[in-house]
């Protein structure tokens, strides 16, 4: 099947024969329309690339440091909660395959193997977090990321309440399982996937397990009941106080917001709007990169999450800016197909099509991707 596979299309594609409908619209699907779904994609093809020519590309240069950490390509794994429902290996095997790439894994705090099981796979990786309304769990989890040897640590921001995800309700996957008819026959049109879950056993969020919430709820109702909507910068700066290394904010959109950040230590500032699932209608990922680019300067690593499903895409980005960037349904596509190597299978791709578009633009080092590669479409 992963031979068959060209692009991350071909692995979305893949993807939604692998898995029972429920489970392929919570990986699949956004906030209420899904215009910001769509538009965090279309919004790379209003940028046109203009190549230089006549320059030595035999051999391009990938490596960059992102978040204190070296990695061979400026790609890194968004964390995803759950990743278990997609194949029983879960984070486990997303990790492996960034680590088979050369690039981070980013691991969710409401993942299904603890943040110590997923420590003890080998290459660079970073913990992401979400303030909880339990301060002193809050705290616990830093400190266990830091016995684990997490080397960076990210902070979600843009999750005071969980968008409207009509698409979880309408597929009965919103809050626990709605078992009607439909979503019976799904799951038994699955049957490689059932028994995978089956032999896997049951396995929840061990990360928060013994906070006394019911461990069998689903990943968004959790979030609902642990996160703490009102987090502000002040509780920024108290983490900053509690970790030392380096601090990224995931789901910054607004330059204010990134420059704010930079004031307060963070050393890191992650531009996303949470892969369309929290706010519909709101800009593309890659329409407010420049603005925080400018915004911050070289103050805070910049990194792009969203949209992306092309190594054009990364070179675009990178053009306007960016350090690195953070992608998560294409390496979920891939672990939904076949496990580990399906992940490995969506970074390959996406790696070796950076590298074309590199040399196909001239581009000899990721470091000195400069904007005059690019520019905004008359029409877009």
């Amino acid at each position: 099947m992963l031979t068959a596979c060209q692009s991350v299309a071909d692995l979305r594609i893949h993807a939604q024969r692998c898995l029972p409908t429920p489970i392929f619209h919570f990986l699949d699907g956004g906030a209420e329309t899904e215009a910001t779904v769509r538009r965090n994609t279309n919004a790379f093809d209003n940028l046109q690339l203009i190549p230089r020519c006549l320059i030595d590309v035999g051999a391009v240069k990938t490596a960059v440091r992102l978040l204190g950490q070296e990695v061979e390509w400026p790609v890194l794994c968004s964390p995803t909660g759950a990743s278990r429902l997609f194949h029983p290996h879960g984070e486990l095997a997303a990790a492996r395959a960034a680590a088979d790439t050369g690039t981070l894994y980013s691991l969710s705090t409401y993942s299904t193997y603890s943040l110590e099981e997923v420590a003890l796979v080998d290459g660079p990786k970073v913990f992401q977090l979400y303030v909880l309304k339990d301060r002193d769990m809050t705290r616990a989890l830093i400190e266990r990321c830091r016995m684990a040897k997490y080397r960076a640590l990210c902070i979600t921001v843009d999750v005071p309440a969980i968008g409207n995800r009509e698409r979880d309700r309408r597929s009965g996957i919103s809050g626990r399982m709605r078992w009607n008819l439909h979503n019976v026959i799904s799951f038994a049109r699955r049957p490689a996937w059932v028994l995978g879950q089956l032999r896997a056993g049951p396995r929840y969020m061990p990360n928060i397990a013994h906070t006394g919430h019911n461990g069998r709820r689903e990943s968004a109702t959790r979030v609902t009941i642990d996160i703490d909507p009102s987090v502000t910068w002040k509780d920024i700066r108290a983490i900053r106080d509690l970790w030392s290394g380096p601090l990224a904010l995931k789901g910054v959109m607004s330059p204010d917001d990134a420059r704010r950040a930079a004031d307060v230590g963070v050393t890191a500032v992650i531009v996303s709007n949470h892969g369309g699932r929290q706010l519909d209608g709101a800009a593309a990922s890659i329409e407010v990169l420049p603005e925080i680019v400018r915004a911050v300067g070289n103050r805070v690593e910049v990194i792009l999450d969203g949209g992306i499903r092309r190594g054009t895409h990364v070179l675009k980005a990178l053009a306007l800016g960016a350090k690195g960037c953070s992608i998560g349904r294409p390496y979920l596509y891939g672990l939904a197909v076949a496990g580990q190597a399906g992940a490995t299978k969506a970074l390959h791709i996406l790696r070796e099509e950076l590298i074309l578009a590199m040399r196909l633009s001239g581009c000899v080092d990721v470091a000195s991707v400069g904007e005059d590669i690019v520019r905004r479409s008359p029409s877009g």
